[in-house]
């Protein structure tokens, strides 16, 4: 590959993550970026498919490097976030009388990470990323077993598709738990990994599957998705949407399956409409980058801007205590002004945070 590809691949990657981070953002925010694509009805396994596509096949032999990369890029800033909002929840809790988060504990602190990741409310997006490290240690060793088993791709992709359908059945016929939610949510992630490597290296270049024809078919089946669709009334469940964490798929068998390939094929669509466009856009460039730093504190940031309002409007910050972690200040008015604030400060976090590690550890490389 010459250096002019290289960096058009690496500039489409990130502009890939640039918008999987905008789309969990604004799901936060109940309002969706992609019109048919209902918030949190594939954002999370597009993670997992670009986490897929940049999967290297030489780490199916390097295990160690894999392993000590991962645990360096993934694990290590997770427990530094969890010391910081662990300061910052006790801060908070002297402020507005509720301690936003589980019991202290070290269980919860180093166990409940790999769990559900919700040991501190402020932080709970980040549980994604001990499920992203579980789910990638995973992959290397099952791809390993299934290479030794038999090296064929079809093969591989229908072992991994099996992982993700049978993912959503077993969790309405067996006991939730603990370990349960783990096994499930790494079920599903599986497929969604390998569906990344397979596009990659298998698709891609091969077959055009953003054609017209192909345009019209996705709309269509997204269409008829819609009928699922039950997101504008909550007290009829989530549709279209699932909440991975919590393995809760309502009364939907394949709906997620599919809603989260159509999401996926039209995110890939429209990095490559807007390509051409934001690929020397360098602030797309930096929320691609620092998509760690974004998902870890989007909702301290809307947080504090609901501490602004209360204090603008001259309403006691005791008030914040009455509501879920989600709660923003008259989002009929705000939710826009929220989105775009957080973007750019969470953005701007992160870069920060990057220059502020080259400025201490010099010598080390920065990961995103």
């Amino acid at each position: 590959m010459s250096d002019e590809a290289k960096k058009e691949f690496s500039n489409k990657v990130t502009i890939l993550k640039a918008l999987a981070i905008l789309l969990v953002v604004s799901g936060h925010l109940e309002f969706s970026l992609m019109g048919m694509f209902t918030p949190y009805s594939f954002q999370l396994a597009l993670f997992f498919f670009i986490s897929g596509y940049l999967f290297k096949e030489k780490y199916l032999d390097e295990v160690q490097t894999f392993l000590t990369r991962r645990v360096k890029s993934l694990l290590l800033p997770y427990f530094w976030y969890n010391i910081f909002y662990l300061f910052v929840t006790v801060v908070i809790a002297k402020l507005t009388g509720k301690f936003w988060g589980m019991p202290l504990s070290l269980k919860n602190f180093f166990i409940t990470p790999f769990l559900n990741g919700h040991q501190f409310d402020l932080a709970c997006p980040l549980w994604f990323v001990t499920q992203l490290f579980i789910t990638m240690v995973v992959f290397l060793f099952l791809f390993r077993v299934l290479r030794a088993i038999k090296n064929n791709k079809l093969f591989h992709l229908a072992i991994f598709m099996l992982l993700g359908i049978f993912a959503i059945p077993l969790s309405k016929i067996i006991d939730i738990n603990s370990i349960t939610l783990l096994v499930i949510r790494t079920m599903f992630s599986l497929f969604f990994v390998y569906l990344g490597y397979y596009y990659r290296h298998f698709i891609e270049d091969k077959v055009n599957i953003f054609t017209i024809k192909w345009f019209w078919a996705i709309v269509c089946l997204q269409s008829v998705l819609w009928l699922f669709n039950r997101d504008y009334d909550p007290e009829h469940g989530i549709g279209l949407s699932y909440v991975l964490v919590w393995a809760r798929f309502d009364e939907q068998m394949i709906v997620p399956i599919i809603t989260a390939l159509t999401g996926i094929w039209a995110s890939l669509f429209l990095v490559k409409i807007v390509y051409p466009y934001f690929k020397d856009a360098k602030f797309v460039q930096q929320m691609g980058e620092n998509t760690y730093h974004i998902m870890a504190n989007h909702l301290l940031i809307m947080y504090i801007i609901t501490a602004v309002f209360l204090w603008i409007n001259g309403i006691p910050i005791s008030e914040r205590a009455n509501h879920d972690i989600y709660w923003i200040y008259n989002p009929v008015q705000t939710t826009y002004l929220y989105f775009v604030l957080t973007m750019i400060i969470s953005t701007y976090t992160g870069v920060g945070l990057k220059l502020l590690k080259q400025k201490l550890f010099p010598s080390q490389k920065t990961t995103s």
